[in-house]
């Protein structure tokens, strides 16, 4: 069974930076593509960043030039380095690894001043 463990989520101003950890187990994460989801309140969950096992990147045009997603196969984590965060960029964070479809719990994310 695969488990998705979100870290690195918290009140930041705009303009700041945040990095954002997903620790996975339980799967052969070396071979598979990871995402990077986010749901604002009172939207729905959208697609924010997907990296393939080669390392190809796909990123929503909201982020594109802010945000980079990067993956460790030795620590089996994949990570979302968040730049020039906007107010926009509010929302519950979420790591999926479609190979399995499963889900983390989440980290919430705050940029406010």
């Amino acid at each position: 069974q695969v488990q998705l463990v979100e870290s690195g989520g918290g009140l930041v101003q705009p303009g700041g930076s945040l990095r954002l950890s997903c620790a996975t187990s339980g799967s052969i994460f070396s071979i598979n593509g990871m995402a990077w989801y986010r749901q604002a309140p009172g939207k729905e969950r959208e697609l924010v960043a997907t990296i393939s096992s080669g390392g190809g990147t796909i990123y929503a045009d909201s982020v594109k030039g802010r945000f980079t997603i990067s993956r460790d196969n030795a620590k089996n984590t994949v990570y979302l380095q968040m730049n020039s965060l906007k107010p926009e960029d509010t929302a519950v964070y979420y790591c999926y690894a479609p190979h399995v479809r499963a889900w983390g719990k989440g980290t919430p994310v705050t940029v406010s001043p």
